[in-house]
């Protein structure tokens, strides 16, 4: 705590906690004060830390650490990128609070019940950034996820905007997480460099990001493979909204290691891939199995790689760390003795991490040749 990690866990506490949202004060085992925090029985990190020492907490800090947030993306961004983290959790010393900006529309997402009872004042507060419109998302029970007018007008259910100056279409009605991935922007544009005069593979495409920089970028061909044809649709109005033809690329719906099996055994190769699965390892338990999936998978690319191509291999989970990640793109995994990593990259400087909450630390992108 010390350190700086915001997370207390339940099993951690002893003594009784505060009602659900109770701005607490947490002490160490000798009595000295630690700092305050935003507490959650229910849940087992049962309190989140805002401030350190004796310093003082309550709404007006935690409104003050969202326009803290939202004014250091003031200095990141121009015109050319209209999409972008405002506030991301932990990472801005906001516990529980991410808003991402899409254009005029700001999308709010809260870590729980707790946080959730200041949704208000921090709708407010984003609302001066100069947004017409601040939607929550929720998740009901055993429902999707939607999205809630909370602040302005009634968000839009779809819209497009630009990143890097490539225009994409978001649907922010039905889109996962708050209606794109947008950590994974700088790594779209160095594919989008990477592309030219190259057949590209994107393997779990959801809506198409890689694909459409790739394409914008001067790729010869985009394949992009995932199971949901819905999020295939929102890929081609993409392309279209950046004057790219989806007819001229292909779009297919199918389960990733299914494609590439049937890929190998045709033969096919392709010059660049790109791997970016949904978060393998949500929990500890899971990692040993994510660890043999990212394996499994990365043999499977590899047999697709034609001799001179780039494998941009992605994982999104903070129990896979960066040395476990590297393990599952050995030789004796690819076989072959080949390849060499230029790059490893994470998610933008809109998703800044703490030195001491490694759990931030989730994105990893190794680019090899």
């Amino acid at each position: 705590m010390r350190r700086g990690h915001p997370w207390i866990y339940r099993d951690q506490l002893r003594g009784p906690l505060g009602a659900l949202g109770e701005l607490s004060r947490v002490y160490d085992e000798t009595g000295a004060i630690l700092g305050s925090a935003v507490v959650d029985p229910g849940s087992p990190i049962a309190a989140r830390m805002w401030t350190r020492g004796d310093a003082t907490l309550d709404v007006a800090v935690i409104v003050g650490r969202v326009r803290a947030a939202i004014a250091l993306r003031g200095r990141m961004f121009d015109a050319s990128t209209t999409a972008y983290r405002l506030v991301h959790g932990e990472g801005d010393r906001a516990p529980g609070v991410v808003v991402d900006r899409y254009g005029d529309v700001a999308v709010l997402r809260l870590d729980g019940p707790a946080i959730a009872q200041y949704a208000e004042p921090i709708a407010a507060a984003v609302m001066e950034c100069g947004v017409r419109s601040v939607g929550l998302r929720v998740t009901e029970k055993g429902a999707a996820l939607k999205l809630l007018p909370l602040a302005g007008d009634a968000p839009p259910a779809e819209l497009v905007v630009r990143e890097h100056g490539v225009p994409f279409v978001v649907d922010l009605a039905h889109g996962q997480k708050t209606g794109a991935f947008l950590d994974q922007r700088e790594n779209r544009r160095r594919v989008g460099e990477l592309a030219r005069g190259r057949r590209v593979l994107n393997l779990f495409s959801y809506t198409g990001g890689f694909s459409l920089h790739a394409a914008v970028g001067g790729a010869v061909h985009c394949t992009s493979v995932d199971v949901a044809a819905g999020a295939h649709a929102t890929a081609q109005a993409s392309f279209r909204a950046a004057g790219v033809d989806p007819g001229a690329h292909a779009f297919v719906t199918a389960d990733v290691f299914g494609f590439l099996d049937r890929a190998a055994a045709r033969g096919e190769k392709f010059d660049l891939v790109i791997s970016d699965p949904p978060n393998m390892a949500p929990s500890a338990a899971t990692k040993p199995r994510a660890i043999a999936a990212y394996r499994k998978l990365h043999a499977a690319c590899a047999r697709v790689l034609s001799p001179s191509a780039i494998f941009c291999a992605a994982s999104c989970s903070s129990h896979v760390g960066l040395e476990d990640f590297l393990a599952t793109l050995t030789d004796d995994v690819l076989g072959r003795g080949d390849l060499r990593i230029l790059e490893i990259a994470g998610a933008g400087p809109d998703h800044p991490v703490l030195p001491a909450f490694p759990e931030g630390r989730y994105l990893e992108m190794c680019i090899l040749a």
